[in-house]
């Protein structure tokens, strides 16, 4: 706010994931990291610039979710967990902003960056994600941001409480 003086548009998109296996087999310690990155510090950041300018003046928030928030996959059950969390936030927020902020959700699929190359890296993953996607392909961050900025612009002013997946038609478990 002292830089800019307001804060028109919101983007969730900070997460972790310090555990990979069976949901049973997670230490707390995992599992309270993961949702405290993932779910609380969404609210926590929503709730400050909610308070700060949305309120007052409105806008438009996106929290990044993901493919694993709408189905469950293996090894990664604490943070799709996490990201229908996220899912259902969204939701429930656009409900309640409805009018002077909208608020929507961007469901990524596996994407080539730093944080999914434990998926993508591993070429046995990497078949198997392959072999479901009609792309071909996983996808590229710049795809991702172009689901949010359509999320946040005009063209989306009647577009609140949404989930708009990106993962190239894919669909499957990995």
């Amino acid at each position: 706010m002292e830089r800019f003086s307001r804060i028109d548009i919101l983007v969730n998109n900070a997460a972790t994931n310090p555990y990979m296996g069976p949901v049973m087999g997670a230490e707390l310690a995992a599992w309270d990291k993961t949702f405290e990155v993932n779910l609380r510090g969404v609210f926590v950041l929503t709730r400050l610039v909610h308070a700060a300018w949305l309120e007052a003046h409105g806008g438009a928030i996106v929290n990044v979710a993901s493919i694993g928030g709408l189905r469950p996959g293996i090894g990664l059950g604490i943070y799709n967990v996490t990201k229908a969390g996220i899912i259902m936030l969204t939701r429930q927020l656009a409900r309640e902003m409805g009018g002077k902020v909208r608020v929507n959700a961007v469901a990524p699929g596996v994407i080539k960056t730093r944080f999914a190359e434990a998926l993508w890296g591993n070429e046995a993953i990497l078949e198997r994600i392959l072999a479901q996607n009609p792309l071909g392909r996983i996808g590229m961050p710049e795809e991702v941001a172009a689901a949010v900025l359509f999320l946040v612009s005009d063209a989306a002013s009647y577009v609140n409480g949404e989930v708009l997946v990106v993962d190239g038609g894919g669909g499957g478990d990995l």
